[in-house]
């Protein structure tokens, strides 16, 4: 069994790290905080044993365990990403421990009056007599991906210690960057030398995820023409209505607030403008192809209808693909989800097969060559403040791992 307080002090340390990404740097990793995660990270994985890990100029860790029998057994991979979100600080982190969760509200933080309540957040009540790790309500946690961090290095050092379990060659990659749809840039799969992956990146306990969106982000820029408000007529052209006017044109009920499951969206993540100048940051989402297809030419006829409105270009848009379904590669290649399932129901979790509504690392690595799915890791409410995961979800996440690799030996 793996120790539940190791878990907790190696996942208290990581989160108190602030790594979050910076979507608007030039630079790869886009915080130098990453590179010093990074470099702690190898630190402790020599400090384990795992004597050949190191870390790139572009922020990747990398490490090996070897074989310990004979056998020929496939390579196994386990990543995990070493950034949080840019949509709330990570800085200051100060992660509380509710232990044997009575079901009640948790109260955050007293002085702001921000509260875990289950009536708000009903998934909380599965967790009831668990070891709960939350926020102070003033941060994101860092669950996402600190547990999946947190949780592959704890079943190395568990494999370490414990011999007697037979598996073969084991990669491990910490990436930089997956928040802001970078952290498979600088991968280097033919290095990695794995068979086939699995990041630990999902969510609840017991998921197990191949099929993803297909993103694109669209930038657009709209011109206008400040006149004097006062002598404005039939000259002003205001580029802030015409933002309002472009995002009335999407579908109002394609947004994320309205779907689910397998539906696809457009989200608006920010609207910037003055009269002169507006921009607008979309991005747009589908697990179908085609309709994925679809949408990049709605915004594109959006574009042309404001254009032809107006009698000339004042709307400029940029669409851009960030990564596809991977369901596309794991399909023909789904030994990699069997095993991960009899390593889950070894371990007593029941395996939770479902989409994910948005996007991993593996995603993009299993198109460059390297078939990665994503499992659970343990946490909720990911980027915000409300985020919690509970200590016997990273302990079950670790045990899949040591399960997958015992597991491989009889394939």
């Amino acid at each position: 069994m793996i120790d539940k307080k190791i878990i907790l002090e190696r996942f208290c340390k990581y989160v108190k790290i602030n790594t979050q990404s910076d979507p608007d740097s030039s630079i790869t990793p886009s915080t130098k905080e990453q590179l010093i995660f990074g470099r702690l990270l190898v630190d402790e994985l020599v400090s384990i044993g795992l004597m050949d890990a190191v870390i790139s100029d572009k922020g990747y860790v990398t490490a090996s365990l070897s074989a310990n029998c004979s056998d020929s057994i496939s390579v196994v991979g386990f990543i995990a990403h070493m950034d949080t979100s840019p949509d709330m600080t990570g800085e200051n982190v100060k992660p509380q421990v509710i232990e044997n969760y009575n079901g009640e509200k948790i109260v955050l933080n007293h002085d702001q009056g921000i509260i875990l309540d289950p009536r708000e957040f009903p998934e909380l009540l599965n967790y009831t007599g668990c070891d709960i790790v939350t926020t102070d309500g003033t941060t994101l946690l860092g669950a996402d991906d600190k547990a999946g961090i947190t949780e592959i290095i704890t079943a190395i050092e568990y494999l370490l210690q414990h011999p007697e379990i037979e598996h073969g060659r084991i990669k491990i990659c910490f990436t930089p960057d997956e928040e802001i749809g970078q952290g498979a840039d600088f991968f280097d799969v033919k290095a990695f030398g794995a068979d086939f992956a699995y990041t630990m990146d999902g969510g609840e306990i017991g998921e197990l995820e191949y099929e993803n969106f297909n993103a694109a982000k669209v930038n657009v820029i709209i011109k206008g023409r400040n006149i004097h408000p006062g002598y404005a007529k039939d000259k002003m052209v205001n580029a802030v209505l015409l933002a309002n006017r472009f995002i009335q044109l999407l579908p109002c009920s394609e947004v994320p607030e309205k779907t689910s499951g397998y539906e696809g969206f457009y989200h608006v993540n920010s609207i910037k403008g003055t009269v002169e100048e507006a921009s607008i940051d979309i991005i747009i989402r589908d697990f179908d192809f085609n309709s994925f297809q679809h949408r990049k030419q709605k915004v594109l006829a959006i574009q042309q209808q404001i254009n032809t409105e107006l009698g000339h270009d004042a709307v400029m848009l940029e669409v851009t693909d960030q990564y596809y379904n991977m369901h596309e590669k794991i399909a023909n290649q789904m030994h990699v989800i069997d095993l991960a399932k009899r390593a889950m129901v070894l371990s007593g979790v029941e395996p939770k097969i479902k989409p994910i509504r948005g996007g991993t690392d593996g995603a993009r690595l299993s198109f460059m060559g390297l078939p990665t799915p994503n499992i659970f890791a343990g946490g909720h409410n990911f980027h915000g403040r409300y985020e919690f995961v509970p200590l016997q979800s990273m302990q079950k996440a670790a045990e899949v791992i040591v399960n997958i690799v015992s597991l491989l030996k009889e394939c």
